[in-house]
C-alpha cells in the first residue's frame, strides 16, 4: 500500500472524532460505552446492545477464504481487470478498513436525508448517541473519501441496522459501495465533441431523467456508463446468459435512481440500487464541477444466491463443516451438513401503548437467544372489541446450526424472552 494510500485511510479514520472538549466530557462520566477500545458518551440515543458490540470488526470480508471475501474479491478483482487507466494501472482503489463509528451527520445529514425521513429512527439503526452511531451503510463514507481525492473507489465494510429475525435478515451485513466521478474530458473522450459539457451554464428543470444542473447528454451519458459496468459486473458473476432487468427507484443521495433486478431459479430478485450522484452532494466534496455514479450492493444477498446458502446465519458460523466448503478461485455450491430439527414457542402479550416496535422484541430476542432463534413471526394479531386492546402473537422457531438443541435450552431462552419482553417493553403476557 503506498504512502499517500495509507495517509488517505489514517485520516478518514480519525475524521469520526468531534472536538477535544466533547471527549473529555465523555471520558469524564460513567455513562460511556465501549465500543473498540474506545469510550463514548451514552445519552436517551443510546441502543447498541452487547451482542451488536461483539461483533464489531469481525472483519468477515477480509477473512481469507470466507464466502464474503471471495464475493468482494471477485467483484475488485472484476472493477481492476476491467477499468484501467492509459498507464495500466487500476483506475478504482479498494477500500475496506474504515471504522463503522460514524456520525449522524455522514450517515444522513450529508447524504441529504430528511430530518423527519423513516430511514433515521431510533427503531431501524443503533445510536451511539445523538452525534454518533454505527452505520448503516458504507455510503456514509462517500463524501469523505471524494473530498480525500478518490474519483474511482470501491468501499466495503460492517454496517448495522435493527432488523427482523429470519433466515435472509440480520442486524450485522456487509456492503460494498461503488463511485466513480468525471470530468468533462474524461465524460465525453469517446465523443470528440468539445462543446459538450457537464453543467448547464444556467440550472434548467429537473426532471425524471436528469437533474437540473446537468446538461442531458451528461446525464444519459453517466447511465450508460453506469448501467453497462454493473450489467457487466453480473454477468461476470452469474454467467452471460443471465437476465435481468432495471426498475426505477427513490433514494436521497441519486437521481434518476434505479435497482438492478435478475432472475434467479425463475424469480425476479433486486440484486443491488445505483443512481446518478446528487450534485450537491458533489459540491459538499468539493467535486462540484463534475458528475458521478454510485451503486451499493449487500455481499450477503450476493454470496447466499451464487454458492446457494439458505441461511444468513451461517456467514457467522465458525462451524469447519460449513467454513472448510470454500476457498478462493474454486467455484463452489454449499452442500448442507445435518439439519438438526427446529422446536417451536409462542410469545402472546397484550400491547399496552401506542409506542411497542416488533424490532424492540426482534432485539430482546437476539440478545437472550442468540443465534439459536431462526426466525420470529407475527402469527396472530387483533383488537379486544370491548376494551380496544391489541394483541400480538409470535411464532418463534428455535434451530442451532451446529447441534439439536435440548427441551431446557429451548425452554430457558423462551422464559428469559417472556421476563425480558415484559420488562423493557412494557407488555402484558398472555
Amino acid at each position: 500500500m503506498n504512502v499517500i494510500l495509507r495517509q488517505r485511510l489514517r485520516h478518514l479514520k480519525n475524521s469520526n472524532t468531534t472536538t477535544a472538549g466533547y471527549w473529555l466530557r465523555c471520558m469524564s462520566t460513567l455513562e460511556t460505552i465501549e465500543l473498540n477500545g474506545r469510550n463514548y458518551k451514552k445519552d436517551h440515543m443510546t441502543n447498541v446492545p452487547q451482542n451488536i458490540i461483539n461483533r464489531l470488526n469481525k472483519q468477515l470480508h477480509n477473512t481469507k477464504d470466507h464466502p464474503l471475501e471471495i464475493v468482494k474479491s471477485k467483484i475488485v478483482d472484476y472493477f481492476h481487470g476491467y477499468f484501467r487507466n492509459r498507464h495500466g494501472g487500476c483506475v478504482f482503489a479498494s477500500i475496506d478498513n474504515i471504522s463503522p463509528v460514524v456520525t449522524v451527520q455522514q450517515n444522513f445529514d450529508n447524504l441529504l436525508v430528511p430530518k423527519d425521513h423513516v430511514s433515521r429512527s431510533k427503531n431501524d439503526n443503533y445510536y451511539i448517541n445523538d452525534l454518533q452511531m454505527l452505520r448503516a451503510h458504507t455510503t456514509a463514507h462517500e463524501i469523505d473519501l471524494i473530498s480525500s481525492g478518490w474519483n474511482a473507489f470501491l468501499n466495503t465494510g460492517d454496517c448495522y441496522r435493527r432488523d427482523a429475525i429470519d433466515k435472509s435478515h440480520f442486524p450485522v451485513f456487509h456492503q460494498l459501495e461503488g463511485v466513480r466521478i468525471f470530468d468533462d474530458f474524461e465524460l465525453f473522450e469517446e465523443t470528440k465533441d468539445n462543446s459538450l459539457r457537464i453543467l448547464e451554464k444556467t440550472a434548467s428543470m429537473r426532471t425524471e431523467e436528469k437533474q437540473a444542473e446537468h446538461t442531458i447528454d451528461a446525464a444519459r451519458i453517466t447511465e450508460f456508463n453506469l448501467k453497462y459496468t454493473l450489467m457487466k459486473l453480473v454477468e461476470n458473476l452469474f454467467g452471460d446468459n443471465v437476465e435481468m432487468r432495471w426498475v426505477d427507484a427513490y433514494f436521497p443521495f441519486t437521481h434518476p435512481s434505479w435497482e438492478l433486478e435478475v432472475k434467479l431459479n425463475g424469480e425476479w430478485m433486486e440484486m443491488l440500487g445505483c443512481g446518478i450522484l446528487e450534485q450537491q452532494i458533489l459540491k459538499y466534496a468539493g467535486a462540484g464541477d463534475r458528475i458521478g455514479w454510485a451503486f451499493g450492493l449487500g455481499l450477503e444477498r450476493f454470496a447466499m444466491k451464487l454458492f446457494d446458502i439458505p441461511d444468513i446465519r451461517l456467514f457467522w458460523s465458525e462451524d469447519e463443516r460449513f467454513l472448510k466448503q470454500f476457498k478462493t478461485g474454486v467455484d463452489t455450491t454449499f452442500q448442507p451438513f445435518s439439519k438438526y430439527p427446529p422446536s417451536y414457542k409462542d410469545i402472546s402479550f397484550w400491547v399496552n401503548d401506542g409506542n411497542f416496535s416488533s424490532n424492540d422484541l426482534f432485539e430482546i430476542a437476539r440478545s437472550v437467544g442468540g443465534d439459536v432463534i431462526e426466525e420470529m413471526t407475527l402469527v396472530d394479531q387483533f383488537v379486544h372489541p370491548k376494551t380496544q386492546r391489541e394483541s400480538h402473537c409470535y411464532r418463534i422457531t428455535y434451530r442451532a446450526m451446529d447441534r439439536t438443541l435440548r427441551d431446557e435450552e429451548v425452554n430457558d431462552v423462551q422464559n428469559k424472552l417472556r421476563s425480558e419482553a415484559a420488562k423493557l417493553l412494557h407488555i402484558e403476557l398472555r
